[in-house]
């Protein structure tokens, strides 16, 4: 953290000199001694603002607490273990200053294993069937204008997808490449289950591709159904009836009830979020407020 700080500083006080500033903090309920050295920074520093959530409510939420809570005319997301390299802040500023209400940089190679890596390819290429702009290495380093942080927060919702809201906006963005660094502070507590629940979201917030998926699976497996009961019936009538086994039948048992787990399970997450909307729990909860 205090490396992060300094880094970004040591910016504030020489090509953004003449801009205005502060820090907001999140510290997601981790337990590794971060918060004490970001409350030794805010003491140093009444520029370091500092919320500490109750417990890990994981990125995507730490991310919601610190843009409800920013204030100035530009806002930039940010994590704090240094693999985004501080040194573009001053070009996004100056994106910004020329207009562009969102700045986005976006990963075109990053420190990851083969698995994340691979998944994370994945990922990427199915959401741009919903959103063309979405760069394949995906992005979090933001800079946001004041009135798109606004409409940002306005979004109501308990399993946010944080690049799909900012495409859904529809403001001006601009894309900035980078090349992610290794991270050497620390040790990310987003594990694969919170990078499924990530991906998951993604697809199903703001697409309806798994249920045309759906629905078209379910159109092509009925059609090859009638094609398949078409040539049984031919056969009957020309007496050609091949010689019948269970292996055919055991086939269409296992692919036809494959197919609907899958989609029970899909029309599942649906019913899941709609319960999770209804039961409207906020998406974090702050313990300390240090400002």
């Amino acid at each position: 953290m205090r490396l992060t700080y300094q880094k970004i500083h040591a910016l504030f006080s020489s090509e953004l000199a003449g801009y205005e500033y502060d820090f907001v903090f999140v510290n997601d309920g981790s337990d590794d001694g971060s918060l004490d050295e970001l409350l030794g920074l805010h003491r140093e520093d009444r520029k370091v603002r500092v919320l500490s959530l109750s417990r890990n409510f994981g990125q995507m939420a730490a991310m919601l607490a610190g843009l409800e809570n920013a204030h100035g005319d530009a806002v930039i997301n940010m994590s704090a273990d240094l693999q985004e390299p501080v040194e573009m802040i001053p070009q996004m500023v100056q994106e910004w200053s020329e207009g562009n209400e969102i700045v986005i940089c976006y990963r075109t190679a990053r420190h990851d294993s083969l698995i994340n890596g691979l998944t994370s390819k994945v990922f990427y290429k199915l959401a741009k069937l919903t959103h063309p702009q979405m760069p394949e290495g995906g992005f979090d380093f933001t800079l946001m204008d004041k009135q798109v942080v606004q409409e940002f927060n306005r979004i109501r919702e308990r399993n946010r997808y944080f690049q799909g809201d900012i495409f859904w906006l529809g403001f001006t963005v601009k894309f900035l490449p980078y090349k992610r660094l290794e991270r050497t502070i620390g040790k990310s507590q987003y594990n694969f289950s919170k990078r499924l629940k990530n991906a998951i979201d993604g697809l199903l917030n703001q697409s309806y591709l798994p249920i045309r998926f759906m629905s078209l699976t379910g159109i092509l497996t009925a059609f090859i159904g009638f094609l398949y009961a078409v040539s049984v019936v031919y056969a009957r009538v020309m007496h050609q009836t091949p010689f019948t086994g269970w292996a055919p039948i055991m086939v269409l048992i296992l692919v036809i009830g494959g197919l609907n787990m899958l989609m029970l399970g899909i029309v599942g997450e649906y019913v899941w979020r709609t319960y999770d909307e209804a039961k409207k729990r906020p998406n974090y909860i702050i313990h300390k407020r240090y400002e």
